[in-house]
């Protein structure tokens, strides 16, 4: 990692985003110096994800990721269950409710021979928050949990240097797709953009009812950094904003 990037951005987060949460990262290794989830751990990646959050690093892999879809999106496998399509669509009368996510099993699968895959290129996926990030370690993204006042401001950040309407997206998949998978697939590209998700009603209920995520594939999240201390972080307009995420007990600022 970038030397005294760490520091730094926890330094401008407080001072601009004071009482918001710190973001996570994730990177693939082959090291396993970091514990695994337990064994009675929840299927849901993202449920798993809430003790990363509160400051318990772990790691994951192809046993330990319960969910097909999960592997899929941290690049562990391509399989998916054999009646995928009516499960994402309107199910199987009779045998099995579908989710309802697509209008109809055709659509599933020409969804997903559109979809993109990876392939994980180490054994471990590793969960971290920021501030428990070794310099020697190299995240792959950085991912926020945030209420709208801080995705407005990540949002517009990742925004400020480029001239594309687009400096985010926000494609359709489940949630450990878009923090995870979409990131991971923006980090090599000449102009990244940032990612937003959490919108799969699945994964909604692991997380609070007013946050949505915001991943940062780190080419990005370096610039977006870089760019803290002359975008309108140090204007007025953001002074109104930032009065209400760090006093959220009076939200009128």
């Amino acid at each position: 990692m970038k030397k005294d990037l760490k520091a730094n951005f926890l330094k401008l987060w407080k001072k601009h985003f004071d009482g918001a949460e710190l973001p996570i990262t994730f990177y693939y290794t082959d090291e396993e110096a970091v514990p695994g989830p337990p064994p009675h751990a929840d299927r849901c990646l993202i449920a798993n994800l809430v003790k990363v959050r509160k400051g318990t690093p772990l790691r994951f892999g192809k046993e330990t990721i319960g969910c097909a879809g999960g592997k899929r999106y941290a690049g562990y496998s391509e399989t998916l269950r054999p009646d995928f399509e009516y499960f994402l669509s309107c199910g199987i009368p009779g045998k099995m409710e579908g989710e309802r996510y697509k209008k109809s099993p055709e659509l599933v699968r020409e969804f997903l021979a559109k979809a993109p895959r990876v392939k994980a290129p180490k054994p471990y996926l590793v969960f971290k928050r920021w501030d428990q990030m070794e310099e020697d370690e190299e995240p792959e993204a950085v991912v926020f949990f945030a209420a709208p006042d801080v995705l407005s401001g990540l949002f517009t950040l990742a925004s400020f240097d480029t001239a594309e309407e687009s400096g985010v997206i926000a494609p359709f998949g489940a949630g450990c797709g878009s923090i995870v998978l979409y990131p991971y697939l923006e980090k090599d590209k000449p102009n990244p953009r940032g990612v937003i998700g959490m919108f799969d009603p699945s994964a909604r209920p692991y997380v609070p009812p007013d946050v949505i995520t915001f991943a940062a594939p780190m080419a990005k999240f370096v610039r977006m950094v870089e760019n803290m201390e002359e975008s309108f972080l140090i204007t007025s307009t953001w002074s109104k904003i930032y009065k209400r995420i760090s006093n959220p007990k009076n939200p009128k600022g």
